[in-house]
């Protein structure tokens, strides 16, 4: 598939679909004899995930870090937001973004909390 049909089919747009691939997330696609990117199945299920691990916090550099194993993710992709029950600790990447996510609520909640004692 062509690449607005590849976007539409992850949920985004062509321009990302370049970012992504300019960025080493996404392989470069095969091209057509006149150079336009064809994208498969397994393209668009590799943008959903990288969708899905930006959407829970991970930066791009944090994805470039660990591409090579993106493909790993493509039969058990990232656990819907909210779900319960033993998870295996997270490793690498994603705990240094779980540590500056619990840092950063830390110093939310402390700014909250000064802000509500001034309006008292």
């Amino acid at each position: 598939m062509r690449i607005g049909d590849a976007a539409a089919a992850a949920g985004t747009t062509p321009r990302a679909l370049r970012f992504y691939e300019a960025n080493g997330l996404l392989p470069p696609p095969q091209r057509t004899v006149t150079g336009q990117r064809v994208y498969g199945p397994r393209d668009v299920t590799r943008v959903r995930i990288i969708r899905q691990l930006l959407g829970l916090g991970l930066t791009v550099a944090d994805l470039r870090e660990r591409a090579d194993r993106l493909h790993l993710l493509e039969s058990t992709p990232p656990s819907a937001y909210g779900q319960t029950g033993p998870r295996p600790r997270p490793a690498g990447v994603a705990s240094r973004r779980i540590a500056a996510l619990d840092a950063e609520i830390g110093r939310l909640t402390a700014l909250r909390n000064q802000l509500a004692a001034r309006t008292r």
